[in-house]
């Protein structure tokens, strides 16, 4: 019932902003949707092909856990909560780096785009660093808090001491994921997000979970995010610079948008005057 009421709200809050505070809510005409479907489905079905990758992924790594007893899928379960909490910032991360990056391809200003990637990297870099030494530290009572035991509290402890650590080239990941996204290449996104799901999933699990038990599913899990996370940082600066020579240095001097929001009738014409004056 939370989840629902949290959903609820969530939907009433982007009602408001759309339909009240930024008045861009209007019926749509066949025509225009005609017109606008082969952009929507470009753009719409590489995301939604690319959301589903984690789940397949997820499905094959908790069916190779329950291959060691239910103690192993509660030790799991536990991280895949403990996830949300520990690296949340690098989830959220990725959805604002996003317009900043589509923004300043729209300026024409390339140097910021590479700029705002190098940023992105720094502050995961930093994040996970700072995240991982606090579970570390924190094991034995992340343990106590859950009540884990035997195979359960192993995998906490070992998700607290090494395997938090891989959350670095998931985050690598994430970021060359949105720059594919809003740079115009939303393939590589989902060919990224499928091949860790796959190649850089499947195969690990299955020889973690052989060579090592549950705790090498565990390991094998994390280590195979490690080659598709520095491929897709790799490849977002090749795309970075292939734009770069296309074509994308500094835009002409911008006109100044007023920071109020929404724009009054009389601002609105003020503005799209100084626009179109010569």
């Amino acid at each position: 019932m939370t989840v629902v009421l949290s959903r609820c709200l969530l939907a009433a809050v982007g009602w408001h902003g759309v339909a009240r505070v930024h008045r861009l809510l209007a019926a749509p005409s066949w025509t225009g949707l005609v017109k606008d479907a082969g952009t929507l489905v470009g753009i719409a079905g590489p995301a939604v092909l690319t959301n589903l990758a984690t789940p397949v992924a997820g499905v094959y790594v908790t069916t190779s856990m329950a291959r060691f007893g239910d103690a192993a899928v509660a030790g799991a379960a536990i991280v895949d909560r403990m996830v949300p909490v520990a690296f949340g910032t690098i989830f959220a991360l990725t959805g604002a780096v996003g317009p900043i990056l589509a923004q300043n391809l729209g300026a024409g200003r390339l140097d910021r785009v590479r700029a705002t990637l190098l940023a992105s990297l720094a502050l995961i870099v930093l994040w996970v660093l700072a995240v991982w030494l606090g579970l570390f530290l924190a094991r034995d009572w992340v343990v106590i808090a859950f009540s884990a035991e035997g195979v359960s509290a192993d995998l906490v402890r070992l998700f607290c001491t090494a395997v938090a650590g891989g959350f670095l080239f998931v985050g690598f990941l994430f970021v060359g994921n949105a720059t594919f996204n809003n740079l115009g290449f939303p393939l590589l996104a989902t060919g990224f997000n499928w091949g860790r799901a796959t190649l850089g999933t499947m195969p690990f699990v299955a020889a973690g979970g052989w060579l090592g038990g549950a705790p090498g599913v565990l390991i094998g899990q994390a280590a195979g995010s490690v080659l598709f996370g520095i491929a897709a940082v790799w490849v977002a600066f090749r795309v970075t610079g292939r734009l770069g020579r296309i074509g994308g240095g500094p835009a002409p001097e911008a006109v100044v948008v007023p920071a109020d929001v929404p724009l009054s009738d009389k601002a609105a014409a003020a503005l799209t005057a100084q626009i179109n004056r010569p």
